[in-house]
C-alpha cells in the first residue's frame, strides 16, 4: 500500500484531522461502527473491502485512539471494533457530510424539515430501515437518566418494557414561544412539533392497551426537553440525541436551524427484537401519522395473536 501524506500544516485543526480520517474509507468504517457493525467480517462484507486495506484503515484508527479493539472471544482470540470517545466525536461531522449530501448533491438545495416526497433519495434511505435492527444505546432522557430508546430492548419483565416502541423524531419544541429558533415557522415542516406531541400524549392510553411504548426523540438538550414535557404534561419519555448517537446509527435525515443539526419528523415502529416494523416519512400530517402508527402497531399485535 502506498505510504499515506501527512499534510503537515501543524498549525491548521483541519489539516490535522484530515491526518486522522481525510481517507474515505475511514470516514465509512467509523458509520458503519456508529450504526453498530463492529466484527472485521462484518465491516468488510458492508465496505466490500480486501482484507488487507481493511486491516490497514483498522490499524490506522486504533493507533489514532478513533477505535478500541475489543475482545469477544478467546479461543481462538477474536476482536471486534467499537468507538471510543474520540470515535464518538466524529459523530456530528459524519451528520453534517450526510446534511450537505442530502441537500446539495441529492436535494434540491433546500433547507426543509422532511422530505420534499416520497421518492426523494433521502426518503428512500430511511425506508430501507424496514426490517434492519436498532442498535443498543443509550440516550439521556428529560429527567437525567440514561434510557434506551427501544422500550422492549429493556430486561423483559422490567419496568417500561413493551411488545413494541413508537419512535418519533421531531426537530424541536419548546415551553416558550420565544424559544424557538428565528424563522421557524418559515421552515418547511418544522412547525407542528407540540400539536404531534401532545396528540401522542391524549391519546397514550391507546398505545398502552395495544402494547406500545411511546418515546419522542429530537436533538435538543434534555433541559429543554424538560421544561416542554412539564408544561405540555407528557407521560412518556422525551429523549435527547444532542450527541447523534441514534442519527449517525440509523443514519436519520436531518437539517441546520440556528446553528444546531435538528432531526426531520418522521416515525418508527420497533419490535422487541429491536426490528423497524414500520418507517412514516415524510411525515406531513402530524395528527395522521399518529392515526397511522396505532393502526400499524394494532395490526402487529394481531398477527401475534
Amino acid at each position: 500500500m502506498p505510504r499515506r501524506t501527512s499534510l503537515g500544516d501543524a498549525h491548521c485543526a483541519i489539516a490535522q484531522a484530515l491526518d486522522v480520517v481525510g481517507d474515505w474509507w475511514t470516514l465509512l468504517i467509523v458509520r458503519d461502527t456508529a450504526r453498530g457493525v463492529h466484527r472485521f467480517d462484518e465491516l468488510q462484507r458492508e465496505l466490500g473491502l480486501s482484507r488487507k486495506v481493511l486491516t490497514e484503515r483498522l490499524r490506522l484508527l486504533v493507533d489514532a485512539d478513533v477505535l478500541a479493539r475489543v475482545p469477544y472471544q478467546d479461543r481462538p482470540p477474536r476482536h471486534e471494533y467499537r468507538l471510543t470517545p474520540r470515535g464518538r466525536a466524529l459523530l456530528p461531522v459524519l451528520i453534517a457530510l450526510q446534511d450537505w449530501g442530502d441537500t446539495w448533491v441529492l436535494g434540491e438545495g433546500e433547507m426543509t424539515a422532511t422530505a420534499p416526497t416520497e421518492a426523494s433519495q433521502e426518503a428512500r434511505r430511511v425506508h430501507e430501515l424496514l426490517g434492519t435492527r436498532v442498535p443498543e444505546l443509550q440516550l439521556l432522557a428529560e429527567t437525567g437518566e440514561l434510557k434506551d430508546p427501544v422500550a422492549a430492548g429493556a430486561t423483559p419483565g422490567a419496568p417500561g418494557t413493551a411488545p413494541f416502541t413508537v419512535l418519533y423524531c421531531f426537530p424541536g419544541a419548546y415551553a416558550r414561544k420565544d424559544a424557538y429558533p428565528p424563522g421557524w415557522s418559515a421552515i418547511p415542516g418544522a412547525p407542528g412539533c407540540t400539536l404531534e406531541s401532545c396528540t401522542y400524549r391524549d391519546r397514550l392510553a391507546e398505545f398502552t392497551a395495544a402494547g406500545a411504548a411511546v418515546r419522542g426523540v429530537s436533538t435538543q438538550r434534555p433541559d429543554e426537553q424538560r421544561a416542554f414535557a412539564e408544561k405540555e404534561g407528557l407521560r412518556f419519555p422525551l429523549l435527547s440525541d444532542a450527541d447523534l448517537a441514534l442519527t449517525a446509527a440509523l443514519r436519520l435525515p436531518t437539517f441546520r436551524a440556528a446553528g444546531v443539526s435538528r432531526l426531520k419528523r418522521l416515525t418508527l415502529v420497533v419490535d422487541a427484537d429491536r426490528v423497524v416494523r414500520d418507517v412514516q416519512y415524510p411525515v406531513t400530517d402530524v395528527t395522521a401519522s399518529v392515526d397511522a402508527a396505532l393502526a400499524r402497531v394494532n395490526s402487529l399485535r394481531n398477527q401475534t395473536d
